[in-house]
C-alpha cells in the first residue's frame, strides 16, 4: 500500500506529463513474436488442410503480418473502450466537484485525486488527468484540454463532452447541470453496451465454434479416412476448388465477426 502511494506521489510531483498516442499500439516484442508464430502455424494448418503443397506457403507469407495488424487494431479498440469506461467515472467525479462550487480547472485537480483512489498508477485516465494538471498550471483552459484528449483518443463521448463544455463556458450555461447531464448520458450508453455484450456473449461463442467446424470436418476426414481427399490435391482443378472453398470460408468467418460486433 505504501509503495502504491509513493508511486502516485512521484507521478503527481512531476511538472510535465507526456501526451499519449491512442492511434498506436503498445505491443511488446514477446507479444509480436507470439502473434507471428501463431500466423505461421495458421499458414501451415491451412496448407495441410487445403493444399498439401509447400510452395503455397510462399503465397501465404503475408498472413502473419496481416494478423499482426489485426491484433494491433483490436488492442487499440480495446484501449479506447477501456478509456471510455474510465472517463465515465471521471465525469461523475467532475460533476460532484463542480456541483460543490469548483471551477472546471479546480474540478480537474479534485477529480485526479478521486481517480487515483480508483485506478492504479499508470492507467490511461489517471495519466491524462495528471497531464491536464500540468497544463492547467500554465493557464491552459480545461475545455481545451478535454478537446485535445478527445482528438487524440478518438473516443466520441470525450469529444462530445469537450464540445459541450466549450460551448457552455462561452455562453455562460449551468456548468454543473451540463456535466451531470453528460455523465448520465455516457453512463447510460455504457450500460446499454455492456447489456448487449452480456446478451450476445453466448452467440459469440457459438460463432467461434461454427467458424471452426469446416476446418474440423476436413481434419476429421483426413485423419479418419486417409486418401479420401487425395484427388483434391496435386492438380489444377483441386487447387481451384480448394481455393474457392477457402475464400468462402474466410468470407463467412469475417461476416460472422461483423454480425456479432455491435456498436452503440
Amino acid at each position: 500500500m505504501k509503495d502504491k502511494s509513493a508511486e502516485r506521489r512521484r507521478l503527481v510531483s512531476k511538472e510535465e506529463f507526456q501526451k499519449r498516442d491512442y492511434s498506436r499500439c503498445r505491443m511488446t516484442a514477446l507479444e509480436r513474436f507470439k502473434i507471428l508464430a501463431a500466423g505461421v502455424c495458421l499458414c501451415l494448418l491451412l496448407d495441410y488442410l487445403f493444399y498439401e503443397n509447400p510452395f503455397v506457403l510462399l503465397f501465404m507469407s503475408p498472413v502473419p503480418f496481416v494478423l499482426m495488424k489485426l491484433q494491433e487494431r483490436r488492442m487499440i479498440q480495446k484501449r479506447k473502450k477501456e478509456l471510455n469506461y474510465q472517463f465515465k467515472d471521471a465525469l461523475v467525479s467532475l460533476s460532484v466537484a463542480v456541483r460543490a462550487g469548483y471551477s472546471p480547472e479546480n474540478a480537474v485537480n479534485a477529480c485526479t485525486r478521486d481517480l487515483e483512489s480508483i485506478y492504479p498508477a499508470g492507467t490511461d485516465i489517471v495519466e491524462e488527468f495528471h497531464y491536464m494538471q500540468s497544463r492547467i498550471r500554465v493557464s491552459v483552459p480545461a475545455d481545451e484540454l478535454f478537446r485535445d484528449l478527445g482528438r487524440r483518443s478518438g473516443v466520441e463521448d470525450i469529444a462530445n463532452f469537450a464540445s459541450v463544455l466549450s460551448v457552455c463556458r462561452r455562453m455562460g450555461g449551468d456548468m454543473s447541470a451540463v456535466i451531470q447531464k453528460c455523465a448520465g448520458m455516457v453512463a447510460d450508453k455504457i450500460d446499454v453496451y455492456r447489456e448487449i455484450e452480456t446478451s450476445i456473449a453466448s452467440k459469440k461463442a457459438e460463432q467461434n465454434i461454427m467458424s471452426l467446424m469446416p476446418a474440423g470436418i476436413i481434419m476429421y476426414i483426413k485423419l479418419a479416412c486417409p486418401g479420401f481427399l487425395n484427388k483434391m490435391y496435386g492438380n489444377a482443378f483441386g487447387v481451384m476448388a480448394m481455393t474457392v472453398c477457402l475464400a468462402i470460408y474466410a468470407a463467412a468467418f469475417c461476416l460472422g465477426k461483423k454480425i456479432v460486433d455491435i456498436e452503440v
